[in-house]
């Protein structure tokens, strides 16, 4: 809005989960859905995932800024594996 460096009011950011070739889940922020997903499906999303492979997303919400986003993400993180869906509604 008014150009300051690593401002991020008025982005939409998204928290996501996406589940790796080997069942396990990766949760993430991203403010561009479509190509985090491309990232990942090509080995250039994380390393997490690159050493897994990517299967598929699984879900996704949007959030108001990218520190919503990351608060989500610490969030999820600590909730056991069988939490972790639910919490995406």
């Amino acid at each position: 809005m008014f150009g300051f460096v690593g401002s991020d009011m008025g982005d939409v950011w998204f928290v996501y989960i996406l589940e790796c070739l080997d069942g396990s889940y990766y949760i993430g922020v991203t403010n561009d859905l479509d190509h985090r997903m491309m990232l990942h499906a090509t080995g250039k999303g994380s390393k997490y995932v690159a050493s897994r492979g990517f299967k598929e997303l699984l879900a996704s919400k949007e959030c108001s800024s990218k520190s919503e986003a990351c608060k989500a993400e610490y969030l999820i993180k600590k909730l056991k594996r069988g939490e972790k869906l639910g919490w995406f509604g």
